[in-house]
């Protein structure tokens, strides 16, 4: 744990440029995705965080080969054999919901192997059962609970999983259906991945899709919750693969101007981006705040004189940046509702009771229900909480809670700069985006220099 740390407010203004790390979703797919290729792989803008470090010491432990490469950012991941090396070995995926979703199905692969999991505190809390059922289905593996049925902590016996047709429920988490997705690569036959219900954050699956394809393999959704993936990986165009800055961590930039006023961009965009959660920008821009296309760069703001009118909107394909928008909301311009996130009660934290408890504590009223939140901007109410001393924002080991109150903090709420508002356990933001609090400080020590915008 950290001390709570004050946030600085934003009092000036000006174009900001903001920098972000490689994509965490696209990262730890690629991983996975390396190890299974024939020959070496180098991955390029690979994140470097606890969620990264914690699957690659995971492959590591399997018998992968994983050395950095000749820059910050990449890696080398290299096979030693058609299967993994290691048959026993204990795995800690820490608060990796995609290590700990992604590594099970790579288990299934090797007959024989013997592997003791476990995860966090948190982790023990978040569903696995439809991911370990669907695999035990298959017969590819046994599993021995050493705690709660479905959950972490457990022992795999793997059998080897040959392909063929597997059943899942991937309600509580797209990273089920990924992880399954993913393995499927290593199978003998391939395999036919049907749905049982729906999955969230749909996305993610069409990322998962066209990662593997562009890592040499061939998968395709072929029907109704139905995916078809073909044996083998033949490895990326000249062995190697750039991962895209991350999404979910630039919507808090993207985010900022509704706080400070005053635009800010982030670069290096692929002209197609993979990550679903760049629709983000459709809630800011629906909003009334200026979203551009600039060459490889998205600017937004600066933030219209007049405020922002939100509107209702279904967060559930993109749900890692309701935080942020819920976040801000005492700075909005009218009501709103965020629905379509029930099933981010299990990630992390209970994301939707945090953030109403700690809008609550900013003096909100909001309406909390089993998908939705109501929210009701009252920035007098914020003013009065705030009067005296900054209130602390508890995190609940989340780092998307961090992040997005943060945001909320940059506001210079009583037009001094005095800091208002402080974000408890600051280093949780290691899980995604170790440097996330220094990059804020960066850009509000360039915005100083700057004339402020007009608000």
């Amino acid at each position: 744990m950290n001390d709570p740390l004050p946030i600085l407010p934003f009092t000036s203004g000006g174009l900001l440029e903001a920098m972000v790390p490689g994509s965490k979703s696209q990262s730890n797919r690629a991983l996975l995705l390396a190890a299974l290729c024939p020959r070496p792989v180098r991955l390029e803008n690979l994140l470097d965080s606890e969620d990264t470090r914690l699957l690659r010491k995971a492959l590591a432990d399997l018998g992968v080969e994983v050395r950095a490469g000749d820059a910050p950012d990449a890696w080398i991941i290299a096979p030693r054999g058609p299967l993994l090396p290691a048959d026993r070995a204990e795995l800690a995926v820490g608060n990796a919901g995609t290590a700990a979703r992604f590594l099970p199905a790579l288990l299934a692969l090797r007959p024989g192997g013997s592997y003791r999991l476990d995860g966090s505190p948190a982790m023990r809390r978040r569903p696995m059962a439809g991911l370990l059922e669907a695999l035990a289905a298959t017969g590819a593996i046994t599993v021995h609970p050493r705690g709660e049925p479905g959950h972490f902590p457990f022992d795999l016996a793997t059998h080897g999983w040959e392909g063929g047709r597997v059943e899942v429920d991937a309600s509580a988490s797209s990273q089920i259906l990924s992880g399954l997705l993913l393995a499927a690569t290593g199978t003998a036959e391939g395999a036919t991945i049907q749905l049982r219900g729906t999955t969230v954050s749909a996305p993610f699956i069409e990322m998962t899709l066209a990662m593997i394809r562009a890592f040499g393999g061939r998968a395709e959704k072929i029907g109704e919750g139905c995916f078809r993936v073909e044996p083998g990986l033949e490895g990326p165009p000249a062995d190697a693969y750039r991962i895209e800055p991350d999404a979910t961590a630039a919507s808090y930039f993207f985010a900022l101007p509704v706080a400070t006023g005053g635009p800010c961009a982030v670069g290096s965009w692929p002209a197609a981006s993979l990550q679903g959660d760049l629709r983000f920008l459709e809630v800011l821009a629906e909003s009334g705040l200026p979203v551009a296309e600039e060459g490889d760069r998205i600017r937004t703001g600066p933030r219209p004189p007049g405020g922002l009118p939100p509107t209702d909107r279904d967060f559930n394909a993109f749900s890692d940046t309701f935080l942020t928008w819920a976040a801000l909301s005492p700075l909005l311009g009218a009501p709103f509702r965020i629905t379509g996130i029930g099933h981010t009660r299990h990630q992390e934290t209970d994301r939707v009771a945090a953030v109403a408890a700690e809008l609550r504590r900013l003096g909100q009223a909001p309406g909390e229900e089993r998908d939705a939140l109501a929210l009701q901007p009252d920035r007098a109410a914020l003013r009065s909480v705030a009067r005296d001393e900054p209130v602390t924002i508890r995190t609940y080991e989340d780092h998307r809670m961090a992040m997005s109150f943060a945001v909320l903090g940059c506001h210079d709420l009583h037009g001094d700069g005095r800091p208002w508002l402080a974000i408890a356990d600051p280093g949780c933001c290691a899980k995604t985006f170790p440097g996330f609090f220094g990059e804020l400080e960066r850009l509000r020590t360039a915005a100083s220099a700057r004339p402020a915008p007009s608000s």
